[in-house]
C-alpha cells in the first residue's frame, strides 16, 4: 500500500513514489548479495557482482570479501528505478549513468511465485531505504535530503522504459575511469592547422542552378520562444512504452530545421574530404576522413534543448553550395520505420547515408541509437570508406539544464583496400567535467601496428600526434555571439532554411523550405506553426490511407534501394535530381501535396 507503480509494456514497472507518512514506515534492514550487472561498453554480456544496500547507497564490488574495493556507488534516492519481473531485471537511471541489473536466482516455473516474492521485498527495500537517513540520536527516520532541483526531479523523472537487452547500451560507472592524463590541457592555441584548399567549382554536370546568394543571412528572423509552458512529463506519462518519433509534440519543443537539414549539417566541414582527396599517403588520408566523421557531431553541442521537425514521407531538401564545391540532396524515403536518405557530391568526394533512429528513455535521460552506415568515396584514389555512428544521450530530459554527449566506438574501414583501419572512441565521462566530449583515435596497418594517433573534443577540435607537439587537424567554426537566443544554431545551420528569391522557382514543391509550420516557427509565429503542423500531419495520414486502400507502396522519387560494395543494402541516389532541376523542370512534374 505504500508503493505506487506505473505499468508499462512488457511488464515494466516504474517505482514512482511513496504514499502516507514516512514516519510510520520502519527503516528497512541492510540488504546484500550477488546480482548480475550489465558490462560497460564496448563489452557485452553480464557480470556477477556483490551488492550492498545500506542507508540509501547501493555499493558493488567483485566479491563479497572485497567490500573495501568498491567498483561503484549509486545514490538510489536520486535515481529513477524500474523493474521487470519476467526477466528479473532492475534498471537504475542516475542521470549520469544507466545501470542494468538482474537477480541471479535460477528460478523454475514451480518456484516463480517464490522469486516474485523475493524480488518484491528487494525492490521495496531498495526504494524505502533510499528515503531514510539516521539522526544523531537515531530516534526516527527522515526523508532523504536533496537539492531543490533534485527534489523537483524525483516525482517528475518518469519516462519511457524498454527491454535493456534490445540494444547494446553503455552502462558506465565508477569502473569507467577516464585517464587523469588530460592531454587537452597541454595544447597551445598557436598550434598550426592545415591551410584550406581554394574554392572548388561545382561538380561536372551537376546541373547546379548557378544562383549565387550574394550575402547569406547571419541570424534567424526571430529568436527562440520560451517553452516553459510545455510540460514534457505530461506528454511522456500519457505515451509510456512508445517511441517519441510516433508521438505528436508541441511545436515549442522544435527548432526551425528538420532531420533532412540536420543530415546536411554533417558536411559543414567538407574541406576535410577535399584535403583527403589531395593526400597521397593512405594513412594520413584516413586521419582526415576520420576527423570529418568526428566533425559531424560538432553542431549538436548547443542543441540539446530542442528537436528537429520530423520529415513527412516524400519530403526533400537540397543544398547547392558552389562556394564549398558540393551539392547535397536528401529525401524521406520511408515513414514506418522513418528513414532519411541523403547524397552529397563534389569533384573531391561523394558522401551518402541513410539513417534510422531508435530512441530509449530511462527516466532522466534519452538515449538515441542511430542505425545505418555512412559512406564516402574519394575519386583520386578509388577509396570507399564506411563507418558506423555512435550512441547519443540527452541528459536532464525532464528538468535542469539539458546537455548532450556522444559515446561508443566508431570503426572506419576502406573497403577498396585493407592497407589501414581506424578506430575512434568517443569517451563517456562519469560526470560533467573537463574530460567530457573527448575522442581518441588511431590508424593501424594490416598487422595492427599503430601508424597515427589523434585526439581532441568532438565539439572543439582534433589534434594529431602527442602533446605538446601535436598538430591541429580541425577546429570547429566559432559560434554566433547570440547563439543561445537562436536555438544554439551554428552559422551554417542559420543558412540552411533561407529561401532566396532567385532560388525559390528552382526548387521542387516538396523542399523543406516550403514547409509552413517550420517557416512559421522560424518567424516566431507559434500559433501559426502549431496549426500548420497539425494540418501537415493530417495530410500525411490521408495520403497513407489512400495508399493502403489501394494496396500501393510509396516509391521514393530521387533514391533507390540497392546493395553496395560491402554487401549492405542502402538507399542510393538515383542520379536524377539535378538533371530534373535544369531549365527548371520541377514546375512541370507532378508532386504530392505535402503542405
Amino acid at each position: 500500500k505504500s508503493l505506487k507503480t506505473l505499468s508499462l509494456q512488457d511488464s515494466w514497472e516504474i517505482i514512482e513514489g511513496l504514499k502516507g507518512n514516512p514516519g510510520n514506515i520502519q527503516e528497512p534492514e541492510k540488504q546484500e548479495g550477488f546480482l548480475l550487472k550489465r558490462r560497460k561498453w564496448p563489452m557485452k554480456g553480464w557480470q556477477k557482482r556483490y551488492f550492498l544496500l545500506e542507508k540509501g547507497i547501493l555499493k558493488y564490488s567483485k566479491r563479497g570479501a572485497d567490500k573495501d574495493k568498491l567498483h561503484g556507488c549509486i545514490d538510489v534516492g536520486l535515481s529513477v528505478m524500474s523493474i521487470k519481473k519476467k526477466t528479473k531485471a532492475i534498471d537504475l537511471d542516475t542521470n549520469d549513468n544507466i545501470y542494468h541489473l538482474k537477480v541471479t536466482l535460477s528460478v523454475s516455473l514451480s518456484r516463480l511465485s517464490s522469486f516474485i516474492s523475493f524480488l518484491s521485498r528487494f525492490i521495496i527495500s531498495l526504494f524505502l531505504v533510499s528515503r531514510f537517513i539516521d539522526l544523531p540520536d537515531g530516534s526516527r527516520p527522515l526523508v532523504h535530503q536533496v537539492s531543490n532541483e533534485s527534489r523537483a526531479s524525483i516525482p517528475d523523472s518518469m519516462s519511457e522504459f524498454f527491454d535493456a537487452q534490445e540494444y547494446q547500451l553503455t552502462s558506465s560507472s565508477s569502473e569507467n575511469e577516464v585517464s587523469p592524463n588530460h592531454r587537452w590541457d597541454f595544447l597551445c592555441t598557436s598550434i598550426l592547422r592545415p591551410a584550406p584548399l581554394p574554392p572548388l567549382s561545382p561538380p561536372a554536370g551537376s546541373g547546379g542552378s548557378g544562383v549565387q546568394v550574394a550575402r547569406r543571412r547571419t541570424t534567424l528572423p526571430s529568436p527562440q520562444p520560451s517553452s516553459s509552458s510545455v510540460s514534457l512529463w505530461n506528454i511522456l506519462k500519457n505515451n509510456i512504452g512508445k517511441d517519441l518519433s510516433k508521438v505528436a509534440m508541441p511545436v515549442q519543443l522544435n527548432e526551425p530545421l528538420n532531420t533532412l537539414q540536420r543530415l546536411c549539417e554533417e558536411v559543414e566541414y567538407s574541406e576535410l574530404l577535399d584535403t583527403a582527396n589531395h593526400t597521397q599517403d593512405p594513412y594520413q588520408r584516413m586521419v582526415y576522413v576520420a576527423t570529418f566523421a568526428v566533425s559531424a557531431y560538432a553542431s549538436s553541442y548547443h542543441r540539446a534543448g530542442s528537436k528537429p521537425f520530423n520529415p513527412v514521407l516524400g519530403e526533400t531538401y537540397e543544398c547547392d553550395r558552389p562556394d564549398k564545391g558540393f551539392r547535397f540532396i536528401a529525401e524521406q524515403v520511408s515513414h514506418h520505420p522513418p528513414v532519411s536518405a541523403c547524397h552529397c557530391d563534389s569533384n573531391n568526394f561523394t558522401f551518402w547515408q541513410d539513417v534510422q533512429w531508435k530512441n530509449k528513455f530511462w527516466g532522466k535521460s534519452m538515449e538515441i541509437v542511430r542505425i545505418g552506415t555512412t559512406h564516402v568515396t574519394l575519386p583520386a584514389f578509388g577509396d570507399h570508406y564506411e563507418w558506423n555512428k555512435v550512441t547519443s544521450c540527452i541528459h536532464n530530459i525532464l528538468s535542469g539544464q539539458r546537455w548532450i554527449e556522444h559515446y561508443g566506438e566508431m570503426s572506419i574501414k576502406n573497403t577498396s583496400s585493407d592497407a589501414c583501419q581506424c578506430k575512434v572512441t568517443f569517451v563517456k565521462a562519469r560526470s560533467w567535467s573537463s574530460t567530457v566530449n573527448e575522442i581518441e583515435g588511431m590508424v593501424t596497418d594490416t598487422g595492427g601496428r599503430v601508424i597515427h594517433t589523434f585526439f581532441g573534443k568532438w565539439h572543439e577540435g582534433v589534434y594529431q600526434g602527442v602533446p605538446p607537439s601535436a598538430i591541429c587537424i580541425w577546429r570547429a567554426n566559432p559560434m554566433p555571439v547570440d547563439q543561445d537566443q537562436y536555438y544554439g544554431f551554428t552559422q551554417f545551420a542559420v543558412e540552411l532554411n533561407e529561401l532566396d528569391a532567385a532560388l525559390k522557382p528552382l526548387l521542387p514543391p516538396t523542399d523543406t523550405r516550403f514547409r509552413l509550420d517550420q517557416r512559421c516557427l522560424e518567424e516566431g509565429n507559434i500559433e501559426g506553426a502549431e496549426e500548420q503542423k497539425r494540418r501537415i500531419e493530417e495530410l500525411q495520414r490521408g495520403r497513407r490511407k489512400v495508399l493502403e486502400e489501394n494496396n500501393v507502396t510509396h516509391k521514393p522519387r530521387f533514391f533507390k534501394y540497392a546493395t553496395v560494395k560491402s554487401k549492405d543494402d542502402t538507399w542510393l541516389s538515383s542520379n536524377v535530381y539535378w538533371e530534373q532541376r535544369k531549365n527548371p523542370r520541377f514546375s512541370r512534374e507532378d508532386f504530392p501535396v505535402l503542405w
